[in-house]
C-alpha cells in the first residue's frame, strides 16, 4: 500500500500547453516591463533632479558675482526675476535676515541657517545643494554687507507629483501590455494547441482501424515534422496489413497445391500402387518431395520472422565458396532435366570467405530461386563468383534475361511488402519473402550487395564476400 501510495506521488500532474505558455509569457512580459519602466522611471527622475541642481548653481554662482557689483534696488530686481521660473533667490545677513530682494515679508521666508552653516562647513567650495521638504537649495557664502549666505531654492513639489503622475502611467501602460501579452500568448497557444489537438483526434481515429486518415499540419515545422512521421507509421501500418494479406494469400495458395499433391498420391498408394513397389516408389517419392516443399514454405515464413526480431545469431566461419556455391547450384539441375533452364557458371577455384554458412546458403538459394523464376523466354541464369584483383573482395553476381526492373522500383524490390507488376512463371515456389530474406541476411553480415537491371535486358544482382585465406579459423 506504501508503494502504491510513493508511486501516486511521483506522478506529475499534466499541464495545459495554453496555460503554460500563458504564464511564461506573462512572466517574461512582467519581466521586461519592469525592466523597462524603473529604468525609464530612475533616468528620469535622476535627469531632472541633475538638472534642477546645475540650474540651481549656475544662478547661485551668478547672482554672487552680480552681488559684488551690484547693490540696493537693481540687486534686488535682479533677483526678483528668477521667480519667473520658479526659483528664489535670498541673500541673508549673518543673523539670518533677508537682506537681499528688498521689501519680503520674512514671515513667508523661513531657513535653517545652522543647518546650513552646518552643510557649508568643510566645503571645499564653500557650497552645497541639498534638499530638503519638498524643496532644493543651493547654499553658499558671499561677501555683501561684511558677510552673509546666499540661498537659491526652488520647490519640487510641481516635479515630484509629475513623477508620481508618470508612475501611475507606468503601471497603466504595464497593465495594458499584460492585458494585450496574454492575449497574444492565448491566441497563440490556441493556434498552435489546435494543431495538436486536431493530430491527437485524427491519431485516436486510426488507432481504432480507421487507416485511411490523414495527419496533415503545415503551419508549424515541427508539428508539420511530426504530421509526416504519423503519416509515415500510417504507411507502415497498411503496408503491414496488406503484407499479413499478401503472406496469407501466397502462403494459403502455396500450400494448397502440396496439399492437394500428397493427400492425392497417399490415396494412389493405398489404393492402386500399394501393392506395385515401381509405382508406389515413385508415388512415395512425390509426397516426400512436396512435404519438402511445404518445409521450405514454413521456413521461409520462420526465417524472416527469426532475422527481422534478430533472434537469430551469426556464426561466422570459414568456408570454401566455390564448393558451396557449386552445391546449391546441383540442387537446381532437376529444373534444367526438366523443364530446359540453363546456368551458366563462371567461378573461381577455391575461393575462401568468412561468414554464417547455413545463412550464406540461404542467400544463394533465394537470389538462384529469384533468377529462375523471372528469368526470359531462353530460361537462362548466369552465375558468376569472381575475386578481385586489387581487394581482397569476392563478388558473386547471379543474372537473369528478364523484363528487368524499372529505376524506380529497385530501392522496393528488398522490401518485403513489394509484388512486381509484371507476371512471371514460378518454377521455384515460395512466399516472395526471399530477396528481403536476403537483405537481412546481408545487412547482419554488414555485406555490400546491390542489384543493376535494365529494361528489357534483365537483372543481375550481386553480393560483396570478404576473401580470406583457407588456414585462418573461424
Amino acid at each position: 500500500m506504501k508503494s502504491e501510495n510513493n508511486w501516486q506521488k511521483k506522478i506529475k500532474p499534466l499541464k495545459s500547453i495554453n496555460l503554460v505558455l500563458l504564464k511564461y509569457f506573462l512572466i517574461l512580459a512582467a519581466i521586461l516591463i519592469l525592466l523597462v519602466e524603473v529604468s525609464c522611471f530612475i533616468i528620469v527622475s535622476n535627469t531632472s533632479e541633475a538638472r534642477t541642481r546645475e540650474r540651481l548653481t549656475h544662478i547661485g554662482m551668478e547672482v554672487a558675482a552680480v552681488s559684488r557689483t551690484s547693490d540696493g534696488a537693481a540687486l534686488s530686481d535682479y533677483l526678483r526675476s528668477f521667480r519667473l521660473e520658479g526659483v528664489n533667490v535670498y541673500i541673508l545677513s549673518s543673523d539670518g535676515k533677508v537682506i537681499q530682494p528688498l521689501n519680503i515679508d520674512e514671515a513667508d521666508v523661513t531657513f535653517d541657517l545652522d543647518g546650513i552653516k552646518k552643510r557649508l562647513a568643510n566645503r571645499p567650495r564653500n557650497s552645497v545643494v541639498y534638499s530638503e521638504n519638498n524643496h532644493m537649495n543651493y547654499a553658499t557664502t558671499v561677501d555683501y554687507n561684511g558677510g552673509s549666505y546666499l540661498v537659491v531654492n526652488c520647490s519640487m513639489v510641481i516635479f515630484n507629483d509629475s513623477m508620481n503622475k508618470l508612475l501611475v502611467y507606468f503601471i497603466l501602460v504595464g497593465v495594458i501590455v499584460l492585458l494585450v501579452t496574454a492575449l497574444i500568448s492565448y491566441s497563440v497557444s490556441q493556434k498552435l494547441s489546435s494543431g495538436i489537438r486536431n493530430l491527437s483526434a485524427t491519431a485516436v481515429r486510426f488507432s481504432k482501424g480507421e487507416l485511411d486518415v490523414n495527419f496533415t499540419h503545415a503551419e508549424y515545422k515541427e508539428l508539420a515534422d511530426l504530421s509526416d512521421t504519423l503519416n509515415s507509421v500510417r504507411d507502415e501500418v497498411k503496408k503491414s496489413g496488406d503484407f499479413q494479406r499478401e503472406i496469407l494469400a501466397n502462403v494459403s495458395h502455396d500450400l494448397k497445391t502440396p496439399l492437394t499433391m500428397i493427400k492425392a498420391y497417399a490415396s494412389m498408394v493405398r489404393e492402386i500402387s500399394g501393392d506395385n513397389p515401381e509405382k508406389r516408389d515413385k508415388h512415395l517419392q512425390v509426397i516426400i518431395d512436396e512435404a519438402d516443399r511445404l518445409a521450405g514454405l514454413v521456413n521461409d515464413v520462420l526465417n524472416v520472422s527469426k532475422l527481422t526480431s534478430n533472434l537469430d545469431e551469426i556464426n561466422f566461419k570459414v568456408f570454401n565458396l566455390t564448393e558451396f556455391l557449386y552445391g546449391i547450384i546441383n540442387k537446381f539441375e532437376y529444373l534444367q532435366e526438366t523443364q530446359g533452364y540453363s546456368l551458366m557458371v563462371d567461378v573461381d577455384a577455391n575461393l575462401y570467405t568468412r561468414a554464417d554458412e547455413e545463412k550464406i546458403g540461404q542467400v544463394i538459394y533465394n537470389l538462384l530461386g529469384n533468377a529462375v523464376n523471372y528469368t526470359g523466354e531462353d530460361k537462362t541464369v548466369y552465375i558468376s563468383l569472381k575475386k578481385s584483383l586489387t581487394e581482397d573482395r569476392i563478388k558473386l553476381s547471379v543474372r537473369d534475361t528478364g523484363k528487368g526492373i524499372d529505376k524506380e522500383e529497385l530501392a522496393d524490390i528488398w522490401n518485403r511488402y513489394y509484388r512486381s507488376k509484371d507476371s512471371h512463371s514460378r518454377p521455384v515456389k515460395g512466399t516472395g519473402l526471399g530477396l528481403n530474406i536476403v537483405k537481412i541476411i546481408l545487412e547482419n553480415h554488414s555485406f555490400d550487395f546491390g542489384v543493376d537491371s535494365e529494361k528489357g535486358k534483365g537483372s543481375t544482382f550481386w553480393v560483396d564476400f570478404p576473401s580470406v585465406p583457407e588456414e585462418i579459423n573461424a
